[in-house]
């Protein structure tokens, strides 16, 4: 496979260099996270749900982008590894809210850890400019981000 590398004498990143850089970022520190042996899909509940908190089922099943059947199945695997739990919506009997349980808080909290070595130990490797640009550009990405997911869908 081809490896592409930006130079970074030229006039700037493309929008397909920076898409390729963001890729191999993202895989390379979610390789990084090992505990639990969780895949993807899990690991993305178990963050949500230790970041935001309870949820029902729907809105997890929509703000993760699958089917409730899906999300159903992957709570299910969750429940039996010790890492979530269905209790009752107190404010709505009939509902019912999934949480990471204390040791699923764990497991998320350790993968966030193995994340932010390993993004460390890249940004350690960069130049003091280059670590300057990252500590600028990615947490202004992320509020763009932030500030988009607050913004009404359009009609």
């Amino acid at each position: 496979m081809h490896k592409r590398v930006m130079d970074p004498a030229g006039p700037g990143a493309s929008p397909e260099d920076l898409i390729i850089a963001v890729e191999q970022l993202v895989r390379h520190v979610r390789r990084s996270a090992t505990a639990g042996g969780l895949s993807t899909a899990a690991s993305s509940v178990l963050a949500r749900l230790g970041r935001e908190g309870p949820q029902r089922l729907t809105e997890l099943a929509r703000a993760e982008g699958v089917s409730q059947p899906n999300m159903t199945q992957l709570i299910t695997r969750l429940e039996r590894a010790g890492l979530a739990c269905r209790t009752a919506d107190r404010s709505d009997g009939r509902g019912v809210l999934v949480a990471a349980t204390r040791t699923g808080l764990d497991v998320f909290r350790q993968r966030r850890a193995e994340r932010a070595e390993a993004l460390q130990d890249l940004v350690a490797q960069l130049t003091e400019a280059e670590r300057d640009a990252v500590n600028i550009a990615l947490p202004a990405l992320a509020r763009v981000i932030g500030d988009d997911h607050e913004r009404p869908a359009p009609s």
